[in-house]
């Protein structure tokens, strides 16, 4: 059991070896340009198209559907930025929930400078958007519907299904920003009425700075960026070979081992949780409806003591996360938490705990450990 234990899994994860392997040839050999005409730009090429297979299916989309990106952020700001930019003329206004990860939010506010008008939804206190909600907020001038599908933070899983729907029955583009989910639970956008979705690579076990968006045949998008003809002029400019090769291979093990990884990481993060319980009782509250969640996230709050404070005491032991951790060097509290409503004390006591596919029972019994010892000494 390697020290410290990692456990921050929704943070990012580590590159999988067979991912790895995957990428060595086109580090070493095959550094062609994949536009030239000659072999070893070809075979790059090639290695693209097989790439946008491998992510198509693991989401079932058609291949030319999938377009790569940088990473979630980018496309999460291609996919709403190009549905403005695209449909002004239709409106400019947007719903969206006062949940969404940074890169929802900050896109909408950047907009809303632009002259866009900007629905944030409310949540309930397990950090659920009510269907409701969104169809109350929709007016004349509404052409995109953004709302994720399952929080970074507490693990909620959204009801996508009934609010693409209701996106598709009053002509609405709908998007959601699925970078938590893949690779842990069933992804597929041949349900009725998503338009687009987006992916992130290091979150499924693929390196960082790698991404995918996903945009429905007939959903009108406008660029971000400008250049030549690569991604289909969505995304122009030399592709990044070696890291779409290692994207594919992630999305195929994920795909190949879906009800198996999820089955492990469930087992994980409830024998942590039950291990909790039993050492340290009351002191342990959760954040959110563990039976709608994610399998590996658990958010947790160990009553009286600062979040920030333990994970510090355990950082040479176990590797865990305070709020979210793309924000998580702010001082304040989590806005996640804040809109389900949870108190002040109890959010600046809470810390999320995400296992992965590889993660151990001694793992987790080494976690229960440290986290029993250190919050009983800070109590």
């Amino acid at each position: 059991m390697k020290i410290p234990v990692y456990l921050d899994y929704n943070a990012t994860t580590p590159i999988d070896l067979e991912v790895v392997n995957e990428m060595l040839p086109y580090i070493h050999t095959n550094f062609g340009n994949p536009s030239s005409s000659y072999s070893i730009g070809r075979s790059n090429s090639e290695a693209i198209t097989h790439a946008r297979n491998q992510v198509a299916r693991l989401i079932n989309a058609k291949p030319e559907e999938i377009i790569f990106t940088s990473g979630g952020t980018e496309s999460n700001n291609h996919a709403i930025q190009g549905i403005a930019y695209a449909s002004r003329n239709k409106g400019k206004h947007i719903i969206t929930s006062v949940i969404e990860h940074p890169a929802v939010i900050e896109v909408c506010r950047h907009l809303n400078s632009q002259g866009y008008q900007i629905t944030y939804v409310p949540v309930d206190s397990n950090g659920m958007v009510n269907p409701d909600e969104i169809a109350n907020a929709i007016q004349p001038g509404t052409i995109l519907i953004s709302i994720m599908h399952a929080n970074n933070e507490v693990g909620t899983i959204q009801p996508i299904k009934e609010i693409a729907a209701i996106a598709q029955q009053r002509n609405i583009v709908f998007h959601t920003d699925a970078a938590q989910s893949i690779g842990k639970i069933d992804t597929d956008v041949r349900m009725p009425g998503v338009n687009l979705l987006s992916i992130a690579g290091h979150k499924l076990y693929a390196p960082k700075g790698i991404g995918a968006l996903y945009i429905k045949q007939g959903t009108t998008v406008g660029n971000l960026i400008y250049g030549a003809g690569q991604e289909r002029g969505f995304r122009p400019g030399t592709e990044n070979v070696i890291h779409i090769v290692g994207l594919g291979k992630a999305c195929e093990l994920a795909k190949g081992a879906l009800e198996k990884h999820r089955s492990n990481m469930i087992l994980m993060r409830d024998r942590l949780l039950h291990g909790l319980k039993n050492t340290l009782g009351e002191l342990v509250k959760i954040n959110g409806d563990i039976e709608n969640c994610l399998p590996n996230t658990l958010s947790i709050a160990f009553k009286g003591i600062d979040a920030h404070t333990l994970a510090a005491l355990i950082s040479r032991d176990l590797l865990i996360s305070v709020g979210s951790a793309c924000h998580s060097a702010r001082a304040e509290i989590s806005p996640v938490l804040k809109a389900m409503n949870v108190n002040f004390m109890t959010a600046a006591s809470t810390v999320r705990i995400s296992t992965g596919k590889g993660t151990t029972a001694d793992e987790i019994d080494f976690a229960i450990s440290v986290l029993t010892a250190a919050v009983k000494r800070l109590q």
